[in-house]
């Protein structure tokens, strides 16, 4: 029997926080801050990915010495692009929730269920934006990828919201997010549901290799998934019914 679902984890840019790309954008610029040229469709598939590990990557693939990809380069490219994200959103009439994320948060918190939200951005940068979007008590928990010793894909986010949260197995959590890393954080942490969404950085195409328990794309979409009696079991995709990929 599958245990009952106490806590639902969000990813934030491109999730449950609008994003028009700006992520990448800042990345893109950092980037060239220090001489490095990528277009936009090569920054894109780091997203998700705790940041200076995105940025390592992103230096791998432009390049070609690698010994100048140093502990410093890294650092230096990321306090740029930390900058230019604060102060995108500490200044930008831009930012808003996603359509339906705060009347699916009421509801899962009607309903008795936690809510947490995890990120790639460092901490600074999420405290922003919960800041900006009068968060702070509609949620129950936030980690960024710079307070644990992995960021995604390792499960170690969601290993601290469990414990913050006193929940005591994965099987009674949701994970959603809109790219691969987010998934197989999910997967990784033993999550019940790992639902993608299209809402963000990857199509529903992108999304499918990587075996989401389901992929959606309206956040609201996830209270029927949560409270669904019933299960089809013809055809599995990780675990679940392949026609539950909706």
């Amino acid at each position: 029997m599958k245990e009952q679902i106490k806590l639902v984890v969000f990813d934030m840019a491109g999730t449950t926080v609008k994003d028009r790309n700006y992520v990448g954008i800042a990345f893109q610029q950092a980037m060239q801050s220090m001489g490095y040229e990528l277009p936009i469709e090569r920054v894109n598939p780091y997203m998700g990915y705790e940041k200076p590990v995105a940025i390592r990557r992103m230096l791998n693939e432009v390049e070609a010495d690698k010994n100048k990809i140093t502990v410093d380069l890294v650092s230096e490219i990321h306090r740029e692009f930390v900058k230019r994200m604060i102060d995108f959103y500490s200044h930008t009439d831009d930012i808003a929730a996603l359509p339906n994320v705060e009347q699916t948060f009421q509801q899962l918190r009607s309903k008795g269920i936690k809510i947490a939200l995890d990120t790639g951005f460092s901490r600074d940068i999420a405290d922003v934006i919960i800041d900006r979007l009068g968060w702070v008590h509609s949620i129950d928990c936030l980690v960024a990828s710079d307070e644990v010793a992995n960021g995604r894909p390792y499960p170690d986010m969601i290993h601290k919201i469990m414990k913050d949260l006193n929940i005591e197995s994965a099987e009674q959590i949701v994970k959603v997010g809109d790219t691969e890393v987010d998934i197989n954080e999910g997967i990784n942490a033993g999550c019940q549901f790992v639902i993608g969404i299209t809402t963000g950085s990857f199509s529903r195409e992108q999304l499918l290799p990587y075996q989401p328990t389901h992929i959606i794309d309206d956040i609201s979409d996830i209270i029927g998934i949560i409270f669904s009696d019933t299960t089809n079991t013809d055809e599995t995709t990780h675990g679940y019914t392949a026609n539950q990929v909706l």
